[in-house]
């Protein structure tokens, strides 16, 4: 695999499916992966004025919350999302407005800010966090910033499990390593080299995850119009796709739908777009982590 295919696992996120434990646990799941543009106290323009530590917009936080709505996941996986209190806090609203999600996990990891987590309709068999990968991206060691956090649901009769990753950004002051690819890469081979040592037949394996690994295959994805960009740098105006959801050779024929949601809502909540599967129950081989 190229290093440029790998770095195309830029900055976000992926993930995961789940599964239903409930009647009905065979019909299927809807898994969401979406990039919520620093649900956290930031830095950041507000009205046109520069505000230290200040939280995300009451306006974008509803828009946020109507998108949830409107796309109706049973298993919701988030970036760039704050320490445990303001997960809390999303999960509170969304029961307030109708939209329960009993069931959270959040990987506490190197960065002190911008967590990965996990919101869930259907029960979260299990949750390992992996808050230190070590990796050696520009040659130095070096940790995946946000971590791995790995979550097991249940989806018809199989466990499927979960990967929720977010990537080193573009952003960086190191002028040997510009755009910070050569970290992005090695957290890329980090998560990779995980999932492997998890999985080491992901021929057989059940799970879910965002990037080129050469264990998985990307899952093409669109909006209505058939676009598929899912980050807008509105500094330089410029549409890109940063967003995956990524599937094992042993879930594949499970795959249903993949598509890319878009809303006023969504434009008005992050400069993400977020990314959706819809999964059948996947054959009865698959998801054994041999």
């Amino acid at each position: 695999m190229s290093s440029g295919r790998q770095i195309r696992w830029l900055l976000l996120v992926f993930v995961l499916a789940g599964a239903r434990g409930w009647a009905g646990a065979g019909e299927g799941l809807t898994v969401m992966t979406w990039n919520v543009e620093n649900y956290v106290a930031e830095d950041r323009m507000v009205g046109g004025e520069y505000r230290t530590e200040y939280p995300k917009p009451e306006a974008a936080k509803t828009a946020l919350r109507a998108a949830i709505r409107e796309a109706g996941p049973e298993v919701l996986a988030l970036q760039e999302m704050g320490p445990e209190p303001y997960l809390e806090e999303l999960q509170r609203d969304l029961q307030a407005e109708g939209a329960e999600y009993p069931h959270r996990a959040l990987l506490d990891g190197p960065d002190p800010k911008r967590h990965v987590a996990v919101l869930s309709r259907v029960p979260l068999r299990r949750v390992t966090p992996h808050a230190e990968v070590p990796h050696r991206g520009g040659g130095a060691p070096n940790v995946v910033r946000r971590g791995v956090l790995e979550v097991a649901v249940v989806l018809g009769a199989r466990e499927v499990t979960l990967f929720v990753v977010h990537l080193k950004s573009r952003y960086t002051d190191d002028p040997a390593d510009p755009n910070a690819a050569a970290q992005r890469l090695g957290e890329a081979e980090a998560v990779r080299d995980l999932l492997l040592r998890r999985f080491p037949r992901p021929e057989r394996a059940a799970f879910l995850l965002l990037g080129d690994c050469n264990i998985a295959a990307l899952l093409p994805a669109g909006d209505a119009a058939g676009d598929g960009w899912t980050h807008h740098y509105r500094k330089q105006d410029v549409f890109s796709r940063v967003d995956y959801i990524l599937v094992s050779p042993g879930l594949r024929s499970a795959v249903a739908r993949m598509w890319v949601h878009d809303s006023p809502a969504v434009r008005a909540a992050s400069d993400h777009r977020p990314v959706l599967v819809r999964l059948r129950a996947p054959d009865a081989g698959a998801g054994r982590a041999d």
